[in-house]
């Protein structure tokens, strides 16, 4: 399991966002190290990667997170679960009707519900919450 905060500003909801997301490569590269390393079919490690890119950019341009927590694990029955918390105690919520193609935006969700087994958030006990996934081995 590895957890890690990626070097950014400090964590402090009263900051005003930065224009651009934060790097997210470093998570990006634990998490393909570990899929790979633990023999995943490529396909995926490609599916855990744009999942976590969304939820990551979500956490930050949502959850006022300048560098959101991420918590990658591989459980005991070949279960990935990728955890991003932020400090924002509202909870995502996916819309139920149908992105306008011209919105650039709205669609993250339906995506990681697509892209995975398994899909939640929850609220931490010190403030804040986190939105996970999950997917099974092959």
């Amino acid at each position: 399991m590895c957890t890690f905060t990626l070097p950014n500003e400090p964590q402090n909801p009263q900051i005003s966002q930065t224009p651009e997301p934060p790097d997210w490569s470093a998570a990006r590269d634990e998490l393909r190290e570990l899929m790979t390393s633990a023999h995943w079919p490529i396909d995926l490690v490609h599916d855990a990667e744009l999942a976590l890119h969304e939820l990551f950019v979500n956490a930050w341009k949502h959850g006022g997170s300048p560098a959101p927590i991420v918590v990658v694990a591989l459980l005991a029955d070949r279960t990935l679960r990728v955890t991003v918390a932020d400090d924002s105690p509202t909870l995502p919520e996916q819309r139920t009707r149908t992105a306008d193609p011209n919105e650039l935006s709205g669609r993250g969700l339906h995506l990681v519900r697509s892209l995975t087994h398994r899909f939640g958030a929850e609220p931490r006990k010190r403030g804040g919450k986190a939105v996970w996934f999950e997917l099974d081995a092959a």
